[in-house]
Formats: C-alpha cells, sequence, structure tokens
C-alpha cells in the first residue's frame, strides 16, 4: 500500500485529506471528538512537510443538499483548538468559494471543506456521477491523501475515484488501522478472545463465521445475547429478538464445539420493566428471565455483575482482545455496569487490545476511560467490520 512518502516532496503542493470527521453532534456540540483526534498524526506531519492541506469529510446521512445540522463548521472549530492552528472553513465543498479558499493557502495552512454528502456525486450509484465529482474535488489539488478508514469500504468519489485521478497514499491513520487489523487476523498472540456486543446478531454474521476459526474464545453480551439464549432454548421476554437468526446461532454453537472454541454467554442479566433509565430493574439468571417480576413485559438491558466478572477474568487471561459492541444500554447508568467493568478489564491486561466500533468507542470515552488506556481504538467502524469478514475493501485496493 502507498504511503506518504511515495507522494515525494510535499513543500508548496496542495494536498486533498480524506477524514473521517463523523463525529456525533446534539445540537451542534460535537459529543465525542475522538475522529478529529485520531486524524492529527497525519495533519501535523503534512503541515511540518510544507503542504497546504485540504480537508474533506462527510457527516452524517443528508441526502445529497445541503442540510443545517450537518454542516462541519463546528468541527473546523475543534480542529483548530486541538490543532493550535487556525482551521479555515468553505461553506461549499467544490466551487468558486472553495477554488479561492485553497488557492490563498500558504504552506502548512489548513481548511475544512463542507460535507462532501451535500453533493449528490459523492455517494452516487453511478460511477460517471462520482467521477464528475471527484474530477472537481481533484482540480483543488496536487495530491490525495486516504485517511478516513471508517470510509475505506465504501465505493464514494472522495474514496475511490479521486484516488485514481490524483497521486495519491494512505495516510497515518489508514495504515495504523490495516497494521492492527492484519494482526488481529494473521498473526494474534494466544489465547485470543474476541468480545462482541451491541443490539443485532445480524449485524455480527460475517464477524462471527470468519473468527469462530481463528479465535480461542467469544464473548457475547449486548442485545444479541438474547438470539443466543433463545437459541439455546431459553425464555427472553421482551428482550431484543432476531427470531429469523435462531438456527444460524444454532450453527454457530455447533460449529464452536466442533473446534474448540469456547463461546461464553451471560449467567446473569439487568432486566427493567421498561426501556427508560429510571426503570424498575432486577439482576435475574440468564436462564429465567421470564420469571422474573417483570414477566413477559420484562427486557434485559444489560449483562449482570456476575456475568461481567467472568467476562474480565477471562480477558485478564488473554494476549489478544478485540471488543466490538457495548455490553448493553450504557447511555443508561442502570444499565452501563456491564460495558464499565469490561473495558476497565481491558485496561488492566497485559495483551493487545483493540476497541473496533463507533459504539464502542463512544462508550469508553463516556464512561470516563481515556484512549491511550487501550492498545488501540479503531476508528474504522463497518469498514473494520468488513475486513474481519475477510472482504475486500475499495478504499484499500485503489491504494495498492
Amino acid at each position: 500500500m502507498r504511503t506518504i512518502e511515495s507522494l515525494g516532496s510535499l513543500r508548496s503542493r496542495t494536498v486533498i485529506v480524506r477524514c473521517d470527521l463523523n463525529v456525533p453532534l446534539t445540537d451542534g456540540v460535537i459529543t465525542d471528538d475522538g475522529r478529529i483526534r485520531a486524524s492529527l498524526t497525519t495533519i501535523r506531519e503534512l503541515r511540518a512537510a510544507g503542504a497546504r492541506v485540504v480537508l474533506i469529510s462527510h457527516l452524517g446521512r443528508p441526502k445529497g443538499a445541503p442540510e443545517a445540522r450537518y454542516s462541519l463548521r463546528p468541527v473546523a472549530v475543534r480542529m483548530g483548538e486541538l490543532l493550535g492552528a487556525p482551521v479555515g472553513f468553505v461553506e461549499e465543498t467544490v466551487g468558486a468559494e472553495a477554488s479561492a479558499a485553497v488557492g490563498a493557502l500558504g504552506e502548512g495552512d489548513v481548511v475544512l471543506l463542507e460535507n462532501l454528502r451535500f453533493n449528490p456525486g459523492e455517494t452516487s450509484a453511478d460511477e460517471q456521477d462520482r467521477r464528475a465529482f471527484a474530477e472537481r474535488l481533484a482540480a483543488l489539488g496536487d495530491a490525495f491523501v486516504s485517511d478516513g478508514f471508517g470510509v475505506v469500504h465504501r465505493r464514494q468519489a472522495s474514496v475511490t475515484e479521486l484516488a485514481q485521478l490524483l497521486p495519491s497514499a494512505a495516510g497515518r491513520l489508514v495504515a495504523a488501522e490495516l497494521e492492527v487489523l492484519q494482526r488481529l487476523t494473521e498473526r494474534p498472540e494466544r489465547p485470543y478472545t474476541v468480545v462482541l456486543g451491541g443490539s443485532k446478531v445480524s449485524d455480527k454474521l460475517g464477524v462471527i463465521s470468519h473468527l469462530i476459526e481463528r479465535v480461542d474464545t467469544l464473548l457475547i453480551g449486548g442485545g444479541m445475547l438474547f438470539t443466543f439464549l433463545a437459541a439455546q432454548g431459553h425464555g427472553v421476554a421482551s428482550s431484543l429478538l432476531e427470531a429469523d437468526q435462531l438456527d444460524t446461532v444454532r450453527g454457530y454453537l455447533a460449529d464452536a464445539e466442533k473446534r474448540g472454541v469456547r463461546i461464553v454467554l451471560p449467567i446473569d442479566v439487568v432486566v427493567a420493566e421498561a426501556f427508560a433509565a429510571d426503570a424498575d430493574h432486577a439482576v435475574v439468571p440468564a436462564d429465567a428471565i421470564e420469571s422474573s417480576r417483570f414477566g413477559a413485559a420484562g427486557i434485559g438491558l444489560d449483562i449482570g455483575p456476575a456475568s461481567a466478572q467472568a467476562f474480565a477474568e477471562v480477558i485478564a487471561e488473554s494476549s489478544t482482545v478485540f471488543w466490538n459492541g457495548p455490553m448493553g444500554v450504557f447511555e443508561m447508568d442502570a444499565f452501563a455496569n456491564g460495558t464499565r467493568t469490561l473495558a476497565q478489564a481491558l485496561t488492566e491486561t497485559d495483551g493487545f487490545t483493540v476497541v473496533g466500533g463507533g459504539d464502542s468507542a463512544a462508550a469508553v470515552r463516556a464512561l470516563g476511560f481515556d484512549d491511550d488506556q487501550f492498545g488501540h481504538i479503531s476508528t474504522g467502524g463497518g469498514a473494520s467490520l468488513e475486513f474481519l469478514e475477510g472482504k475486500q475493501l475499495p478504499g484499500l485496493e485503489v491504494l495498492a
């Protein structure tokens, strides 16, 4: 994969950097700036090399037209604070205003263009539409650096076509993410444990299929655990259940047993009377959810304390741990203990720990943990999962 060194001297050259600055916003306020921080290494290196830096990114899912709630303006402000240098902002992605702003850049200057997805060409299913938009982007720069790992699984104008139109290379974040994922799939130190949470089994089907022959232990939490419990014949009351995945899960359980892979399910669950932060709740055995005082109305919202401790003990014995997906509804304090206990265990193990997926990264930060307490916090989200499924990622292939 081509790296920044392949681009030669960057002094006075205009370098377009595709970042992933898709941060969560509430009323225009950034609630987690992790992706902005992750982009700084490449930006600082380019500035130090004397490049004129043009940042491009998406935010949210606008429908090919401007929407104020998806503006990147707050990101430019926060980027400037973290960078310790002014970051200009342009209220368009391509056009006369963008061209003028880029043309006015000096060595080491940085400007962020408005949300790529305000232009329908960015995500168009038509390759010609994407290429036409990419050509307008390419006209702004002399070289391209792909540093948004969270989008390398997409065929989008700023990911694939733009990389074909300019001298292109992977940024430091993309290179680091790839190195970690290769380590997880090709050369993990053992024992190797994968922890999967989040809401749906269907979101993790490919990951489970691909990793079940590579890991020693799978720990299952989050909403997806109830489909596993149901597959074993246990009632789950009103908890999240994907009934159409029961046979698939039974297949995983049988395959794991045949391979000697441990699948560890919770032994207790925090069950509530409703999906609400102040709902009455109780800890019940995982095989007796429908026997709780809430009956058939009960809904499981976290793994129980005994399960969290058991998971922590497995992690403590592991040399490699990959975690994707919270153990419960961590946004509600009553149902955050499982996720908090797991995160704490990852910070205390001597093994190599990787936190993957936006929800998991947001969870550890929201619960008070620092990024440097873990071996690696991935910005990849869906891209990381697709890599772990064994899929080819077009945004990486184009940099080969």
